[in-house]
């Protein structure tokens, strides 16, 4: 954590409450697309997040309503162009350093619940990090695309990880086309890659919901039932299964287990809300 100072940081805003902490990406002028600032800002604060126990939830989102993330910024160097022929300045290509790892959250590994509020265009490089968040909400003006290929770069990281979230076909869709369409809040919400869409001006306030709704749960069961679920689409359900035990068990907290049964035995329960 010793890297983690959320009042030097120029490329993110950090701010916890009630239990949630919500990150915030502000390179407004660039789209809020990442620089190596920006990669290093938000793995120091994720990493910070796995030991910060009053902080059951994240957040992510960005300033304004134009863009939520375009990926790489482009008008940074790129070593790949010169010629040396070296990826990004590494002494072989095969030795390349990913900005995924420095921008997923479980990349930083950090296990607790992540839940982005896409709230404008959503491309390229931005999939590191809407592909290892837990829920994802949109407004209604969101759109989603990959322009790789249009550049002339190979998609590799991205559509892998975001096969984890979109059906194969649709992975390969919006791979191939580049920035020849673009898939709506709508679409993205029928496959499966959003669970909610809603107005812009209701983003935030679904977003607070959710997110506090499941802060207000005990925080180790909310983990252990996060990994489990998170292992089983990873390795398999033959696989998964042979950790359940292990999981289960970390996660059993005596305290938040009576808790739990003296709120059943109450006759209290909490009223849902319908989506």
């Amino acid at each position: 954590m010793s890297d983690f100072d959320p009042a030097t940081f120029e490329t993110i805003n950090v701010e916890i409450r009630n239990n949630v902490c919500w990150v915030t990406l502000d390179r407004p002028q660039a789209m809020h697309a990442f620089d190596q600032q920006m990669q290093d800002e938000i793995r120091s604060t994720w990493r910070a997040l796995r030991s910060i126990d009053d902080v059951h939830v994240a957040v992510l989102t960005a300033t304004g309503d134009r863009a939520f993330c375009v990926g790489i910024d482009r008008t940074q160097d790129m070593s790949a162009l010169e010629s040396d022929g070296k990826l990004y300045g590494t002494s072989n290509n095969f030795m390349y350093d990913d900005p995924g790892d420095d921008l997923g959250p479980k990349s930083c590994d950090l296990w607790k619940p992540v839940v982005a509020a896409v709230n404008g265009v959503c491309c390229g490089g931005a999939f590191y990090l809407i592909a290892e968040c837990d829920i994802i909400i949109a407004a209604d003006h969101a759109t989603f695309f990959d322009p790789h290929v249009t550049y002339g770069m190979p998609a590799v990281y991205e559509p892998m990880k975001m096969l984890q979230r979109m059906p194969l076909g649709e992975v390969l869709r919006l791979t191939l086309l580049g920035n020849h369409e673009r898939m709506s809040a709508a679409t993205a919400h029928r496959i499966g890659l959003v669970s909610e869409v809603v107005s812009a001006d209701e983003l935030e306030a679904t977003t607070t919901w959710v997110a506090e709704a499941i802060a207000s749960q005990p925080p180790v069961a909310v983990q252990a039932s996060m990994r489990a679920i998170w292992a089983a689409n990873d390795l398999g359900r033959h696989d998964a299964l042979a950790m359940a035990p292990a999981l289960l068990t970390t996660g059993m907290d005596p305290a938040a287990l009576a808790a739990g049964q003296e709120a059943f035995t109450s006759g209290k329960r909490v009223e849902p809300r319908i989506r």
